[in-house]
């Protein structure tokens, strides 16, 4: 299948959402409200226009979509600055069909051309691994919450980005709120 991936423009914004809660409708551990989620990071200090992809099949027609926002891994005085991966929504007729896999490496691929160095996930364990992604722990870096080693994953966009880095992560508000 034909996918062109381009960076998410205003005029999209409320077909996106659309995807975004199509994406979560049949999802077992989803609270139905990622597209509220969404809504909430664009209007925070966390966003990253240049982070929010958007997947477009050959009509054009907008058929998923990457977000990734700023967040802090803590440790007492010390912030370091990373990314959340999340969400990743792909309408249910076209997923399994790799465009999940190429919103992922796009958007992986741009976070490291702007200057991001690590970037964190809390995702199935057997799909992000195939990215490079590793159980945080491994660095000494936990959730903020009560959630199982392997499904709270980290990637290093450079090498040894996150080699002096611990803490405990700390989303954006628009994650609690």
């Amino acid at each position: 299948m034909d996918i062109f991936i381009k960076q998410e423009v205003t005029d999209e914004y409320n077909a996106t959402e659309k995807v975004v809660k199509q994406a979560f409708l049949n999802e077992e551990y989803s609270d139905k409200k990622e597209h509220i989620l969404v809504n909430r990071i664009r209007k925070s200090e966390a966003f990253i226009p240049e982070l929010s992809l958007v997947a477009l099949n050959q009509d054009k027609v907008l058929v998923g979509h990457i977000l990734l926002s700023k967040l802090k891994i803590v440790d007492g005085d010390n912030a370091f600055d990373s990314l959340a991966l999340a969400p990743i929504s792909v309408v249910p007729e076209h997923q399994k069909k790799g465009i999940g896999s190429q919103l992922i490496i796009a958007a992986l691929k741009k976070a490291k051309e702007i200057g991001f160095h690590s970037v964190i996930v809390l995702g199935h364990k057997d799909y992000y691994p195939r990215f490079g992604f590793k159980q945080a722990s491994l660095w000494g870096i936990k959730a903020p919450f009560e959630v199982p080693n392997d499904v709270f994953m980290a990637l290093e966009l450079t090498e040894n980005a996150l080699e002096h880095v611990q803490g405990i992560v700390q989303y954006s508000s628009a994650f609690s709120e």
